[in-house]
C-alpha cells in the first residue's frame, strides 16, 4: 500500500505528462468502447427490425434485396406480384395470418406503404412488440393515413393535417396526386425501425391514385377520376410488391418457403427473415472488423505514448531512485514502484474514457436515433467490455515492465552521485 500511495504522489508531482498520458489513454478506451456499443447496438437494431414473421414472400431476386425493399425500405422490386398468386399462396392450410405490402411511392423523400389493417395487427418488432398508435385511429376509409414517428417529427404534422403523395420512390418528383389529398388519422410510437419514416396508407387508395396512370405519366384532361368516382369503383389490386406470412406452425416454414420458390404461375421468393438478417450482417462483417481493428491499434497507441512517457522520465529520476535506495528502498521496491506507476495511469485513463464514453452516448443518442433511426441504448457495461478494459488495464501493467526493469538495474548501479 505504500507504494502505491508514493507511485500516486510521484504521477501529482509530474501532473502535466501524466495528465497527457491518462488523457490519450481516456480517448483510446473512449474510442474502443463507442466502436463496440455501436456495433453491438447496430447489430442489434438490425435483428429487431422485424420479429414474429416467418416468411417474406416478394418476387424473385437475391434474398438480401427483397429484404431491403420490403422491411427497410431500401431501394426498388425487381418486380411485382400478381394479387391472384398472393390469393393462392395465402389459402395454404398451413398459413395463419398475411399482410400485403405494396411499395412506390413516396412524400418528400419518406416511402409510402400500401397495406390493410392487418398491418398495425401484425407487424411486429424487437421483441415480438406490436406497432402502438400514439394518437389517433388506424385508417378506415379511401383517402387516410397513418404516419411514422420521423415523418410527424421531422414535417411538423399533426392529426387533420392534408398531405399529397409524389408519384415514385425519389425524395423529389415531378409528379403527384394532387387530386388525391391524404388526411392523417393517425401517427405511430416510435420504434427506431423503418416504420417511424414510412407513409401507411390502405392497397385501395394505391390503385385510386393510380387510376388513369397506366402508362406510368399522369392521366390526360378530362381523363382523370375524382374522388367520389373512384369511392364507386372496384378497386382491389392487381399486383402487389411484397407480402409478411405467419404459419401456424414453424415446422411448415421450410416446406411453404419451397412451394413458394417452386411457384409455377410465376417466378416468386419467399425468405425468412431472420436468416437474411444474418445474411446481411455477414456482409458488413468486414467493416465490423476493421472498426474493431482500429480502435484496438489505438488503445496501442495510447499504451505507446504511455510507456514512451515513464521511459523519457527515467534519466531525470535517477536521482530520486537513489534516494530512495538511501533510505533503504530494495530494488524490488523500485520495480513495483514503477509497475505501479504504469497500472494507475492506464487505470484512470480507463476511468476516465469510460466517463466520456457515456457522456458522448448522451449527447449522441438522440442525433443518432433523429438522422438514422437507431436507438443506441445507455445502459451498464457488459461482460465484454468490461473484459476488454481488463485487458487494456493488464496491458498498461505489462507495458510498465519495460522501465521498471530499467530502474531496477539503474537503482542497483546508481549511488547518492549520478554517473552521467
Amino acid at each position: 500500500m505504500a507504494i502505491v500511495n508514493l507511485a500516486i504522489k510521484s504521477l501529482i508531482n509530474r501532473r502535466t505528462t501524466a495528465l497527457l498520458t491518462i488523457f490519450s489513454i481516456a480517448i483510446s478506451v473512449t474510442l474502443l468502447l463507442g466502436v463496440e456499443r455501436i456495433r453491438t447496438q447496430t447489430k442489434e437494431s438490425f435483428a429487431n427490425t422485424i420479429s414474429d414473421t416467418d416468411l417474406i414472400i416478394g418476387a424473385r431476386t437475391g434474398p438480401v434485396q427483397l429484404l431491403l425493399y420490403s422491411v427497410f425500405r431500401i431501394g426498388n422490386a425487381t418486380n411485382n406480384i400478381s394479387w391472384e398468386s398472393y390469393q393462392d399462396i395465402t389459402r395454404e392450410s398451413s398459413v395463419e395470418w398475411s399482410v400485403p405490402f405494396s411499395l412506390g411511392d413516396s412524400h418528400k423523400g419518406f416511402r409510402v406503404l400500401g397495406t390493410n389493417t392487418d398491418y398495425f395487427k401484425h407487424y411486429k418488432y424487437g421483441q415480438k412488440q406490436p406497432l402502438k398508435l400514439a394518437q389517433g385511429e388506424k385508417f378506415n376509409s379511401l383517402l387516410e393515413t397513418v404516419i411514422g414517428s420521423d415523418v410527424a417529427k421531422k414535417l411538423n404534422y399533426k392529426i387533420g393535417d392534408k398531405i399529397i403523395i409524389a408519384h415514385g420512390a425519389g425524395s423529389t418528383s415531378f409528379s403527384t396526386h394532387d387530386d388525391f389529398p391524404f388526411t392523417i388519422t393517425g401517427i405511430l410510437a416510435p420504434t427506431s425501425t423503418p416504420v417511424d419514416k414510412t407513409v401507411h396508407v390502405s392497397l385501395e387508395a394505391i390503385e385510386a391514385i393510380h387510376l388513369g396512370w397506366e402508362s406510368g405519366a399522369p392521366p390526360r384532361p378530362g381523363q382523370d377520376v375524382s374522388r367520389e368516382q373512384a369511392e364507386k369503383m372496384d378497386l382491389q389490386p392487381k399486383v402487389i410488391t411484397a407480402a409478411l406470412l405467419g404459419l401456424k406452425s414453424k415446422l411448415h416454414t421450410f416446406h411453404l418457403q419451397r412451394f413458394i420458390n417452386d411457384y409455377k404461375e410465376e417466378p416468386l421468393q419467399g425468405i425468412i427473415p431472420g436468416v437474411v438478417l444474418h445474411e446481411l450482417w455477414n456482409m458488413l462483417g468486414i467493416l465490423e472488423q476493421a472498426l474493431i481493428i482500429i480502435s484496438s491499434f489505438v488503445v496501442v497507441t495510447g499504451l505507446i505514448g504511455m510507456l514512451t512517457m515513464i521511459l523519457t522520465s527515467l534519466n531525470e529520476r535517477r536521482r530520486e531512485m537513489a534516494i530512495l535506495r538511501s533510505v533503504g528502498a530494495r530494488p524490488m521496491q523500485i520495480f513495483l514502484l514503477m509497475i505501479s506507476e504504469a497500472g494507475l495511469l492506464a487505470f484512470i485513463g480507463v476511468l476516465t474514457g469510460v466517463c466520456i464514453m457515456f457522456s458522448m452516448l448522451a449527447i449522441a443518442q438522440p442525433i443518432i436515433q433523429d438522422q438514422f433511426g437507431m436507438l443506441i441504448t445507455i445502459s451498464m457495461l457488459t461482460g465484454y467490455e468490461i473484459k476488454l478494459l481488463a485487458i487494456v488495464i493488464g496491458a498498461g501493467f505489462l507495458v510498465g515492465i519495460v522501465p521498471s526493469i530499467r530502474a531496477y538495474r539503474m537503482s542497483l548501479a546508481d549511488g547518492m552521485t549520478i554517473k552521467v
